[in-house]
């Protein structure tokens, strides 16, 4: 027998709600990204793990609070917490991997690639667990065409994420492509769920598990907490905000972390001799009295 699906039981709050967290968590994580590149010394790992847990939070919280318009109208939907939080670990694991990538070697050719792939493929794959932790009287189905779909979106949207955190200086730029990871991500979640078919085993339903509304507590309370706290740290890092590197170099380039860079020995200054630049050989043999 197969299940009635309703992935807006609430109608368009859980969809909104959970696209303004996915777009918080980006928001929070871009900037800390961005914020990395534009230092050399030893607090670079500390803000690409903040940037790894907040987008990481925000991915998970939005993909739970689109799950909480998920109902199926023949059986009552559980979920494991175990498996749940799993899924949580594993896309911060796996978002940090590919922020740790790009964070050290650049948001540029390969490095970019491999980020974004491994970021992609860890929001995804916190997508997918987390639906393996869900539990009713039935058993889940997924249309293989629509999977490598999401899979491939989850991909695209991470990569361009990383980019613009390379390239993108400013407030308002950061702003803009929080708002195109959140539309993506989202995205990513609901072309899932299209992908998804239940199919029930009988009339007994099953008790497995927290039910949806015992979950939304710990995820307002916990990752909405640290997204909180992350925010501040970013409202108070007055370089998270423009953008600017902490020392301007002239040959730096967006997307290359700023310890990557060496300067060119042509640029450096001269000598000074007796407080006044030293001449060079060339330039005293041209005011000898012979040439004058």
């Amino acid at each position: 027998m197969r299940g009635t699906v309703d992935g807006f039981s609430y109608g368009l709050v859980t969809p909104l709600v959970a696209y303004l967290m996915a777009c918080l968590g980006g928001a929070l994580g871009l900037r800390c990204t961005t914020r990395s590149m534009l230092v050399t010394h030893s607090w670079r790992p500390a803000w690409l793990a903040l940037g790894s847990v907040a987008i990481g939070s925000g991915i998970w919280t939005m993909h739970f609070i689109a799950m909480m318009g998920f109902t199926v109208e023949q059986t009552p939907v559980h979920y494991d917490k175990p498996m749940t939080y799993e899924s949580l670990g594993l896309a911060i694991v796996m978002v940090g991997a590919g922020i740790f990538i790009v964070g050290y070697r650049g948001a540029t050719g390969a490095a970019l690639f491999t980020g974004g792939t491994v970021t992609g493929l860890g929001i995804a794959s916190m997508h997918y667990l987390g639906m393996a932790g869900m539990r009713l009287n039935g058993r889940l189905q997924y249309n293989t065409l629509t999977v490598a779909a999401s899979v491939v979106i989850a991909v695209v949207a991470a990569t361009a994420a990383l980019w613009a955190a390379g390239r993108v200086r400013g407030f308002r730029g950061s702003v803009g492509a929080s708002l195109v990871m959140g539309l993506a991500v989202s995205g990513m979640h609901y072309t899932g769920m299209a992908a998804l078919s239940v199919h029930l085993h009988g009339t007994e339903p099953t008790t497995v598990g927290d039910s949806p509304a015992s979950l939304l507590g710990p995820m307002l309370i916990g990752p909405l907490a640290f997204l909180l706290l992350a925010g501040v740290v970013v409202l108070l890092d007055p370089l998270l905000v423009t953008g600017r590197p902490e020392q301007t170099r002239p040959e730096h380039r967006p997307g290359i972390p700023a310890d990557a860079v060496t300067h060119h020995p042509a640029r450096r200054p001269r000598p000074r001799i007796g407080g006044q630049p030293a001449r060079t050989q060339e330039h005293s043999r041209l005011r000898t009295p012979q040439n004058r």
